[in-house]
């Protein structure tokens, strides 16, 4: 299903006419909820910590979360004690979850998972974000609240808003859900403070945001084995744009026997990865990784990867998050 969801969005797919009818309602009902907050009939909670909101106007995978990690590391250099707050995608979740290091995908969601594993930042999980980030304020000493997606969250009032983008398959037939990957119109990127292209090439008025990978890691993490180069590996990869992840692993020299694609977020059943990795050595994105930490043999291997931004944009970025600090900053509701 989700091939056949690309080739409508990314290669013109002739089905995407046989649900233009619900692109417009889609847009109606969009429309009218954004009304309802311009107007103050639904009223946007403002927090006294500055929030940057991570997001995107297309579904799907489009580098938010290397984004969010570059984020934490770049604000704690300079001071900030970032928390972050997130919808956890996937898992049906009752209120609030504190997302501990070493907490279980299935429970907290695979990003916010992989986010805490990474940085051992302070973390709740929830569908509604203010209520995420109200916990969030009350357990941790916190000055800055990143927001991993969001970005048409609108009971959340925003700071700073970074808009990314795929550099790859960038904005799609350009149509909105379900015809097309589009959650807002292209106007909406003239709203947003920072336009984060992953890949490139970037247009003028983008950030151009890099992956370098690192080495391979066991999945397991025992550090038993070191990986041989000379072996071919199945990829494979649950996550927005899986070719992404293929591609890298070729330009690193990676001999590619299979390459398996499973939908966005998927959980996984230890038997089909155990027959996928039978011959050869398995190789995943760390998204993926932190799914299969409990069943993993020592031949699973992940590929992290490290977002790399300009200094032009760290610069811009501070200057605005402390002009927005200062000015909220002693008043008990930041507005």
């Amino acid at each position: 299903m989700q091939q056949l969801i690309h080739r409508i969005w990314y290669q013109n797919h002739w089905a995407k006419w046989l649900l233009l009818p619900l692109s417009w309602l889609f847009a109606l009902i969009s429309a009218i909820r954004r009304m309802l907050f311009r107007f103050n009939i639904k009223q946007a909670n403002h927090l006294p910590v500055p929030v940057i909101v991570v997001g995107n106007i297309t579904a799907g995978g489009s580098g938010k979360t290397p984004t969010v990690i570059y984020l934490i590391e770049l604000l704690r250099q300079q001071g900030y004690r970032p928390g972050v707050i997130s919808r956890g995608y996937g898992v049906d979740i009752q209120g609030c979850l504190v997302v501990n290091t070493g907490a279980k995908a299935c429970a907290v969601g695979d990003e916010p998972a992989m986010i805490v594993a990474r940085t051992q930042v302070p973390m709740v999980v929830g569908a509604k974000r203010i209520d995420a980030a109200t916990l969030l304020l009350a357990n941790f000493d916190v000055d800055v609240i990143i927001c991993d997606d969001g970005l048409q969250h609108y009971a959340l009032a925003r700071d700073i808003e970074i808009a990314l983008v795929d550099g790859d398959r960038r904005y799609g037939n350009q149509w909105l859900i379900p015809a097309g990957p589009l959650r807002e119109g292209l106007w909406r990127l003239n709203s947003v403070d920072f336009v984060i292209n992953n890949g490139g090439p970037a247009h003028s008025n983008e950030v151009l945001m890099s992956l370098t990978p690192a080495p391979l890691i066991q999945v397991d993490n025992t550090l038993t084995e070191k990986f041989d180069s000379q072996n071919a590996i199945v990829a494979m990869a649950a996550i927005g744009n899986p070719q992404r992840f293929f591609n890298t692993l070729s330009q690193l020299g990676y001999k590619i026997a299979n390459a398996v694609e499973f939908t966005d977020h998927q959980a996984f059943e230890p038997a089909q990865l155990h027959v996928l990795s039978k011959a050869h050595p398995l190789v995943m994105t760390e998204k993926d990784a932190v799914k299969c930490r409990d069943f993993a043999q020592s031949h699973w291997w992940f590929l992290p990867v490290n977002a790399k931004l300009t200094p032009e944009f760290d610069q811009a970025l501070l200057s605005q998050l402390q002009s927005v600090a200062q000015t909220k900053k002693g008043l008990s509701h930041g507005i």
